[in-house]
Formats: C-alpha cells, structure tokens, sequence
C-alpha cells in the first residue's frame, strides 16, 4: 500500500497546499486545538497526582522508595511529550503513504513478541519488549498500527462497501490476524477494543446496516466462544456476576475496588488517605486507579475526570468532523479511530473498577501508570492535533483563493 494515490478529494485538499511552503513546517501553537489540550493537561495532572498517591505505599515496601513509579511516570511523560512533538510535524499524507509498512511492522512485532527469549513475560502473559531498565507493550501499538490501515483502505475502497461484500474481506482479514496474534499472548482486553474499534470504522464508512449487524453478531458470539472456552475467562464473566460469592478468591479485585467506590462516597476522604492502596487493592496505581480516585475524591472527583474525557472525546469527534466536511477520508477515519479507541478504553476501564464490566487488563488512557499506554496515547493526541492543523491551513487557503478571485473579479469588471 505504500505509495498508492489518494481518491481526488483528499488528494486535491493536500495538493493544494503545496505551494504554502509553511505546510511542512513547524506549526504554530495556536492552531491547536486548546479545548483538546487543556482535557489532555488535566487528565495527566490526574493521572500523576493518583499515580504518587496509589502507589506510595507499594513502591516504598517493593523498592525501599516511596516515589518510584512517581518518579518513572514523570520520565514517561517527558518521554510521551517528546514522541507527540515529533508526530505533530509528521503531514498525514506521509502516513497515509505508509499504511501498508505500518500495519505490516505492527504484525510483525506482534509475532517477535510471542517468541521466548525476545518477548518479556509476566505474570503467564507475554506482551512485551524488554528495552533495557523499561518495557514496551506491543498491543499498544499495533491497535494505532491497525487504525492506519483501515483509514488507508477505507480511503481508497469505501464507495465499494455500499455495494460489495467483499470490499471489506480484506481489513477484516488483518484483523482477525492480528486478534489471533494478540490472543497467543494472551492479550483479550486489547482484541476487544480493536475489533470494536474496527468495526465502528466500517460503519462510518457506509457498510450496510445489515452488514454490519452481522458482522456485530458474528464478534459477539466469537467473544462468547472465546469466553467459554478458557476455564480462566469463565470464571472471570462467573465472578462478575456475584463477586462476593468468591470475594477471597476470584472476586477479590473487584470487590476490593467497589469498597473503594463506597468508601468514596460523595467527597471522598482525602487525597493520600485511602484504605485500599494499602495493599488491599492489588494493581492499585495501574487497571484499578480509578477505584483509589473515587475513594480519594468520591463522586464529585468522579464526575470532574468524566467530564474532562468527555471533553477529549468531544473534540476530538470535532476535529474529525472538520475533516469529512473537508473530504479528507483518511484523516477523519484516522481521527474516529483514535477517538472510538480511547472512548473504548475509557468505558471498559471505568466499567470493570465500577462492576459494571467482567474484569479487563486495560489501562485508563493518561490516568494509569504505564509507560506504552502512556506513549501511545500522547502520539494519537498528537496525531488529531495535526489534523486539527492541517484542516486549519485548508480553511485559511480556501480564504486566500477566495480573496485572490474576488480581486481578479474587480480587475475584469474595471
């Protein structure tokens, strides 16, 4: 796929721009989405501020130092920052042409993951990149990676979803590649999100409502199969049903996480003064912080990060919008992507801390410690950003044109 030409309208959107020079260089700040930026500030001041409180008091037992995921997490957000600030100069053009070596890269380190010796296993799950005194989860990447490609494909073939079935073989072809990849790992919060993710991106394009309830009929009953067919996962779906009925076993996490819930009540008791971090909680600062924000801030502190994520998610939808109206597919599919993925996380996460969910190994994008999530998620922010901006320089060339014609216009008529 790399190098394949664009459908006319996005292709004379970018061309257009070519004989700005200012396209391709360092944008301006203030062509960025402040809305957009401000949520994404304050949701990683949140995640910091419950990262240091979650996990003082595991970090000062295990390392003899209260501070340090604290101190890690900030590197991580240093390390995140710098990655946003590259791809925000990246053109999408330069991504759209390099779709098919992306999705093709993100396959193959989902399979150099899965081989002993070159993976890094914990805990019985092989998902990671041993890089010296830090780890990378693949699983991160591949989901941007797959989002790439669908938006490329999508670009080139989404009148022909309309109108044939098999127009939409082939994405769902690597996906189901790239679901089997990830499940050896085994990684089936991540499969979840992604096929969602997937799937909601066909939609957007135009397949058939038929279609796609078929295709949502045939995911369904494939993570029911899924979930029937691991003794490991049974137990799990049996547990979230009636968690209390093994609250020393299998629903341990889950109920610990709900008396933080109910702990919380309607202010919370205090930053730095929860019960459960103490080892009651396990994974208090990662999947589960949220729990340890409801009962450090309650229903009050709930209610102000939901609404900072609805307003990330609001944007960035936004921001998509912007670009169909400017008929450049691949950005706008690229932006949905992102901005279905995240709003995916976001639930599920959210869902499984509150019960609402069958327990899931997925983070809470900016909030959880993790540095892949971490990364990941401030190079799709980024990614929207340079949306945002390049949609801005094609509003500002569509006034530039109209200006020059209006003048052209007088010079005849005089």
């Amino acid at each position: 796929m790399s190098g394949a030409k664009m459908t006319a309208p996005a292709a004379s959107s970018l061309a257009q721009l070519a004989p700005f020079g200012d396209f391709w260089q360092p944008k301006p700040l203030q062509y960025i989405d402040r809305y957009l930026l401000l949520a994404v500030l304050a949701l990683a001041s949140v995640g910091l501020l419950m990262i240091m409180s979650a996990s003082i008091s595991f970090a000062d037992q295990k390392y003899g130092d209260a501070f340090f995921f604290t101190k890690r997490h900030l590197l991580y957000l240093l390390i995140g920052a710098s990655a946003a600030l590259v791809v925000l100069q990246i053109p999408m053009l330069w991504w759209y042409e390099h779709a098919g070596m992306i999705v093709l890269a993100g396959a193959l380190a989902l399979a150099l993951v899965l081989i002993p010796g070159i993976g890094h296993a914990v805990n019985g799950s092989r998902r990671w990149f041993k890089l010296g005194m830090f780890t990378l989860q693949v699983s991160e990447l591949a989901k941007v990676c797959m989002i790439f490609f669908v938006a490329a494909y999508l670009q080139r073939h989404q009148l022909r979803l309309r109108d044939n079935w098999h127009s939409f073989a082939i994405p769902l072809g690597v996906l189901a590649g790239f679901a089997l990849l990830l499940l050896l790992e085994p990684d089936f919060g991540s499969t979840v999100v992604l096929a969602a993710t997937v799937l909601a991106m066909l939609f957007l394009a135009g397949v058939r409502l038929w279609q796609f309830l078929g295709l949502m009929a045939v995911g369904i009953a494939g993570v029911a199969a899924l979930a029937l067919s691991s003794e490991y996962r049974f137990r799990r779906l049996v547990t979230f049903l009636d968690p209390w009925a093994q609250q020393f076993g299998d629903g341990y996490q889950l109920t610990q996480s709900l008396i933080a819930f109910g702990r919380g009540e309607w202010f919370g008791v205090g930053l730095g003064n929860s019960v459960q971090k103490l080892f009651y909680l396990p994974e208090a600062h990662t999947d589960f912080v949220f729990a340890i924000l409801a009962e450090e801030f309650g229903l009050l502190g709930v209610l102000v990060v939901m609404l900072l994520f609805t307003l990330m998610i609001t944007r960035i939808f936004l921001i998509a919008r912007k670009a169909v109206q400017r008929q450049d597919w691949f950005s706008a599919y690229v932006v949905f992507g992102i901005g279905i993925l995240l709003a995916g996380q976001v639930f599920i996460n959210i869902g499984v801390t509150s019960g609402l969910l069958p327990t899931k190994g997925l983070t809470l994008p900016f909030i959880s410690y993790g540095g892949s999530s971490l990364l990941v998620c401030a190079m799709m922010i980024a990614l929207v950003m340079r949306v945002g901006i390049e949609m801005h320089d094609l509003a500002a060339l569509a006034k530039r044109t109209a200006k020059t014609s209006n003048k052209s216009k007088s010079k005849v008529a005089q």
